[in-house]
C-alpha cells in the first residue's frame, strides 16, 4: 500500500462527519479524541475538526497538517474500512513530538475499531 494520502481518504462534506458523530462512537487519551465508525471502503478516510480553543490559526493549522501526515505513514497500523475524526485535546500539549502523536492516533483508531466491534455484537 503507498503512503500517499489521497482525495477520497478524506472525510469533507458535513453528512460524512454528521454520520459519524451521531454514532458517538469515541475514545480519547490525553492529546486526542478519535470518533469512529465503518464505511463501506476497503480504506480509512480521516476528517480533522480543530478548535479554536487548540489555539490561533497557526497553532491549529500545524495540528491539521500534523495529523494528516501522521495518518498518511501510519496507514498501515491504522485498521482500514473506518471513518474517523480526529479532534486535538484543547488543554494539549501545544506541539507534541511527532513519535508521540503517532502513538497516540494508532492507538486511539485500534481502540475505537475494537469499541465499535464490541457494541456491535451484542
Amino acid at each position: 500500500m503507498d503512503e500517499r494520502f489521497r482525495k477520497h481518504q478524506h472525510l469533507r462534506r458535513q453528512v460524512e462527519f454528521a454520520r459519524v458523530y451521531e454514532r458517538r462512537n469515541s475514545v480519547a487519551d490525553s492529546l486526542l479524541i478519535v470518533y469512529g465508525l465503518p464505511n463501506d471502503f476497503p480504506f480509512a478516510r480521516l476528517g480533522l475538526s480543530v478548535s479554536r480553543k487548540v489555539g490561533n490559526a497557526v497553532t491549529r493549522n500545524w495540528w491539521k497538517r500534523r495529523i494528516r501526515e501522521v495518518f498518511r505513514r501510519s496507514q498501515n497500523s491504522i485498521p482500514q474500512g473506518m471513518d474517523y475524526i480526529v479532534i486535538p485535546r484543547a488543554g494539549a500539549d501545544a506541539k507534541p513530538r511527532f513519535q508521540e502523536l503517532a502513538e497516540s492516533l494508532t492507538t486511539l483508531c485500534s481502540r475505537v475499531e475494537r469499541k465499535y466491534q464490541r457494541g456491535h455484537n451484542r
